[in-house]
């Protein structure tokens, strides 16, 4: 597996490195935004640790390009600041994961290994699903053969439904996969962020291809008819 670390503290980046590398990794180092963006661009990297406060672009910067061109590579977060709303930046910007300084290389090290197992680096690049196509390494969507404007947000969400394709997925597991973060009863976010992947999605066609299962959640697959 090869890491790439995006990190300008040298003494916290050649830690990283060491580590990973003990771990059976291959990790490269970029002391800069843009020449983080660069190494992604030329790569081919399974997973990136991103710091947020860099020089020459910054961490939310290089997240916005990378998911513009790749919705699969698994990307960690990682900030010396513990506030509730860049912790929500990175997430709706697309990062897999939210590390916050200082944290033992222990906690890092399985975090990296989740957001892998998670299957971004494996799935397919190209989703069917009757007349809906999703193309996961470009972001991109169509139905019938229209492209569907989707929010990274909306694109996210939807991926998760086609990548379990004809299972119901629960609030709670939407929540923790598209948000990262533990479901509770009384927020209706999923549900909001259904209703305009829906509307986007099912609305203008005669099939719907989102499905409502009560009290449990929702599936994507074709019901025919």
């Amino acid at each position: 597996m090869r890491v790439l670390i995006v990190e300008d503290e040298a003494k916290t980046a050649a830690y990283l490195r060491k580590g990973l590398e003990e771990n059976g990794f291959t990790a490269d180092v970029a002391a800069d935004g843009e020449t983080g963006l660069e190494f992604t661009r030329h790569g081919g990297y399974d997973a990136i640790i991103l710091d947020v406060m860099l020089p020459r672009r910054n961490g939310f910067e290089i997240l916005d390009e990378i998911r513009r061109r790749d919705s699969h590579t698994a990307v960690l977060l990682l900030t010396a600041r513990d506030q509730v709303t860049d912790r929500v930046a990175g997430l709706e910007a697309g990062a897999d994961d939210y590390l916050v300084k200082p944290f033992a290389f222990s906690e890092l090290l399985a975090r990296v290994r989740t957001i892998l197992r998670r299957g971004h680096a494996r799935q397919p690049a190209l989703i069917q699903i009757a007349d809906l196509e999703i193309d996961l390494s470009g972001h991109r969507a169509t139905r019938a053969g229209q492209a569907l404007d989707l929010t990274p947000k909306e694109f996210r969400l939807l991926s998760l439904l086609a990548r379990r394709a004809g299972d119901v997925i629960s609030r709670t597991v939407i929540a923790e996969q598209v948000w990262d973060i533990n479901f509770d009863s009384g927020t209706n976010v999923v549900d909001v962020h259904m209703y305009r992947l829906r509307a986007k999605l099912d609305d203008p066609f005669s099939r719907r291809l989102i499905h409502t299962v009560r009290g449990v959640g929702y599936v994507l697959e074709d019901r025919g008819g």
